[in-house]
């Protein structure tokens, strides 16, 4: 990844110098081409092209920025209603993350949005322990958490594929 950013690089500068015209509109189309190159060279290395990751993890940030405002809709709904509504519990939640930045992304996404915190992790790494403030559908929690965060931290951290 770090080889096909400094190509990318590499050919913005040499387009700037070229064109001999030192703009940001000069270098953006340059790294633009950059990337059509490098795309076209990692083919024949069987590579993932870098930008894919940049946009899993943009759609990972979407995905949290989305979650995060529900969940501060919903935590401000139960403080406002009269009567308190809520199921609080701890719930273990099974992850396939592997490594420890996998799993700290995970759990500081989990304690971040509101109505939920991570406790910690299980001796084997398999399950974090999760307190809900309504943990009334805990399938439907973890199935939550897998599916949105769980799966946007894989597509980042694991994406092989061209």
């Amino acid at each position: 990844m770090a080889f096909q950013l400094i190509i990318n690089t590499l050919v913005a500068f040499l387009w700037m110098l070229f064109q001999n015209s030192f703009t940001a509109q000069t270098f953006v189309f340059g790294y633009v081409i950059g990337m059509l190159v490098v795309l076209c060279l990692i083919r024949f290395k069987g590579r993932y092209f870098y930008m894919l990751r940049v946009w899993s993890f943009l759609k990972l940030m979407g995905v949290f920025a989305k979650e995060l405002t529900v969940a501060n809709l919903d935590v401000a709904k139960i403080v406002i209603s009269p009567k308190m509504n809520i199921a609080p519990g701890i719930i273990a939640v099974p992850t396939e993350l592997e490594t420890r930045v996998e799993k700290t992304l995970f759990a500081v996404m989990m304690t971040l949005t509101p109505g939920t915190m991570s406790i910690e992790f299980s001796e084997d790494g398999r399950y974090i322990f999760v307190h809900a403030l309504n943990a009334e559908d805990k399938d439907g929690l973890v199935k939550q958490a897998k599916d949105t965060f769980e799966a946007g931290i894989l597509e980042v951290t694991r994406r092989y594929h061209v």
